[in-house]
Parts: structure tokens; C-alpha cells; sequence
């Protein structure tokens, strides 16, 4: 005999809220884990192609770690360092460059700029907040003791925990869903197919469209000789997730610095500019129809309510599985809209009288 719906809602719910609570207090903790675990996830289907060519599970494990240990030295010694000096120099060179602005619109509406006007303390303002603010925070994470441990451990366990989590990946599949209550198996594994389907979709697609334009961005910019080109290409990469955002950030932002770094020599302008417009053009036309779909179905505003909401609540882990748990509650609404509109609720009395 199955348990009353109101009994099992109030199991499901306290283990909903025991949930939340771990998460509240141990998101630091749980970080290298989550990304451990978002890192094996995203390589699964890699093993399992491994796999079907005839290696074992270990073996196919074995030789994905090998190759993202040889990726992860090449960006050590080639990317990482002038990344993290250009976003340095960025922070210290933004009131420089904001002074810029100013005389810019000073030599051609000089209007906007009266003395003690709002647009000209605005502009102040903001380059000297940028200036202290960031150099504070870049100062903090560098010479942090506390912070290099923490960013030791995070390389450290985050590879260890992704190698064994995807070479048992299988297995923890296979243990969960021996798990799944009998009366409702069928059910929770359609929804379980729904959810893996988004997120295959959007994660993994997403993810990997992340990637490809970063690097685009990030290299062609350097090729013109853009100043801080390859943080504007990281920037507009990891925003390429929020359609249209990271290219209208990303650019604004390129384009901005190109105006004041390549002023009168309009061709290196429009270059920039066409870098931002193929851009789009390849991820619209070729990389997200090929690699995401259709089939995602998440709204630009509801991956941004999910971002603002579970990074508020839960800081930077909330913001990591913000946009997982977005598509898992998209499947979930669409699964009880369906299950609503076949109840007696929605259909009422006229369902009897049609029968």
C-alpha cells in the first residue's frame, strides 16, 4: 500500500529543505565538489565514446585526464598569467581611462560636462571606485594566505574528484536510481531522461559554445593589438550562456576601449566591431544550433531570475548550480502544468458532461 500524496509531499519537502540548509552553510565546502562533479558530468559522454571503442572505463578516464592535464599546463604557462596581468592592469588603468571619456565628450559636448554636473561626477566616481575597489580585490586574492590555500585546495581536490566521480560515474547513475521509489519509477526516470536532455542541451552545449568564443574573442582581439583583448574575450565567453549578453557586454566593452586606443584610425575600429559581429553570426548560424538545439526551452529571463535568486541566497555556489537547477525546475513546471491540466481542478464539472 503507497503512502497518502499529503505524506509523501511532506517527505519530499523536508528533504527539499534539509537540502537547502546544507547548501546555506556548507557552500564553501561543497564548491570543489560541485565543480568536480559539473566537470566528470560534462565529460561522460566522452568516456563513453572512449568506451565504445574499446577501452575500459579506466582507460577512458585515464586518457581524458591526461589531455586535460596537457591543456591545463599549456594555459598555465601561456594564458593564465598575461590574463591575470591584463585584468590587473585593467582595474589600475580604468580611471585613466574614464578621464578619457571625459575629455572626449568634453572636446565635443561640452555641455554634458558643466562644472559639478552629474554626468562629469558620475564619470569620476565610477573610475575611482573601479580603481580602488578592484585593486583592493585582485591585492586580497593574491596575497591572501588564506585565499592561495583555498585556491591551492580548489586545484588540487576539483581534479580528484571529477577523475573519480567519472570513472564511477556509471555506477552512481545505476545505485541512484535503485533508489527511486517502485510506485513512482516510472516517472521520476522520464523526468530524470527531461532533465539530462536540458541539460546535455544547455550545459554541456552552452558550455562548450563558452568556449569556442572566448577563445575567438579573445585571440582575434590580441591579433589586432586590442589593449586587455583577452580579458574582454574571457568576459564575453563566459556571458555567451545569456543570449545576446555577452556579445553586447563584451562588445560595448571592446568597442569602448578600441575608440580610445585606436581613435582616428577608424579601420582597427570597425575590425573590433566585425570581430563582435561574426562572432554572433557563428554562434547563431553554426555553434548553437549544432551544438544546443531547440529542444533547451530556457528563457534568457528565467536564467537570469535563476542567476540573481540562488546567487543571493547562496553566493557564488548558488550562481554555479543556478542555471542546472533552472532547466531541472523548468522540466519540473512542465511536467505539472501537463499534470494539472489533466486533473479535475483545471477540467472541472464540463469534463463529466463531455464524457
Amino acid at each position: 500500500m503507497a503512502l497518502p500524496v499529503r505524506t509523501q509531499l511532506k517527505y519530499w519537502g523536508l528533504a527539499l529543505i534539509v537540502f537547502a540548509v546544507v547548501l546555506w552553510y556548507l557552500g564553501d565546502v561543497l564548491l570543489p565538489f560541485i565543480l568536480g562533479a559539473a566537470i566528470a558530468y560534462f565529460l561522460d559522454p566522452l568516456a563513453d565514446r572512449l568506451e565504445n571503442m574499446g577501452f575500459s572505463r579506466a582507460a577512458a578516464t585515464g586518457i581524458i585526464t591526461v589531455i586535460a592535464l596537457v591543456a591545463f599546463v599549456i594555459l598555465a604557462i601561456a594564458v593564465i598569467p598575461s590574463l591575470v596581468q591584463q585584468s590587473v592592469s585593467l582595474f589600475n588603468t580604468a580611471p585613466q581611462l574614464f578621464e578619457n571619456l571625459q575629455a572626449f565628450i568634453a572636446a565635443r559636448a561640452p555641455d554634458v560636462l558643466m562644472q559639478d554636473g552629474v554626468v562629469k561626477d558620475t564619470l569620476i566616481s565610477i573610475g575611482q571606485t573601479i580603481r580602488d575597489k578592484g585593486g583592493e580585490l585582485a591585492q586580497t586574492a593574491l596575497t591572501s594566505a588564506a585565499g592561495l590555500l583555498n585556491i591551492a585546495l580548489l586545484f588540487v581536490i576539483v581534479p580528484v574528484v571529477a577523475v573519480y566521480m567519472l570513472l564511477d560515474w556509471d555506477n552512481m547513475v545505476a545505485r541512484i536510481d535503485a533508489l527511486v521509489p517502485l510506485d513512482h519509477r516510472d516517472t521520476v526516470r522520464g523526468l530524470a531522461r527531461d532533465v539530462d536532455k536540458v541539460l546535455a542541451g544547455f550545459v554541456r552545449g552552452m558550455g562548450t559554445v563558452c568556449l569556442i568564443l572566448g577563445t575567438y574573442y579573445a585571440v582575434a582581439l590580441w591579433l589586432v593589438g586590442l589593449q586587455f583583448g583577452l580579458v574582454v574575450g574571457v568576459v564575453a565567453g563566459l556571458l555567451t550562456f545569456i543570449p545576446y549578453v555577452g556579445a553586447i557586454v563584451g562588445g560595448a566593452l571592446a568597442i569602448g576601449l578600441a575608440f580610445f586606443q585606436f581613435w582616428g584610425e577608424w579601420p582597427w575600429i570597425i575590425a573590433v566591431w566585425a570581430i563582435f559581429q561574426s562572432g554572433q553570426f557563428i554562434e547563431g548560424n553554426l555553434l548553437t544550433p549544432k551544438l544546443v538545439g531547440q529542444s533547451v526551452g530556457l528563457h534568457p529571463v528565467w536564467l537570469l531570475l535563476a542567476l540573481s535568486v540562488f546567487g543571493s541566497l547562496f553566493g557564488f555556489v548558488g550562481m554555479l548550480v543556478a542555471v542546472p537547477l533552472a532547466a531541472a525546475l523548468g522540466v519540473f513546471a512542465r511536467f505539472a502544468t501537463q499534470q494539472y491540466k489533466g486533473s479535475r481542478l483545471y477540467r472541472g464539472l464540463s469534463s463529466q458532461d463531455d464524457t
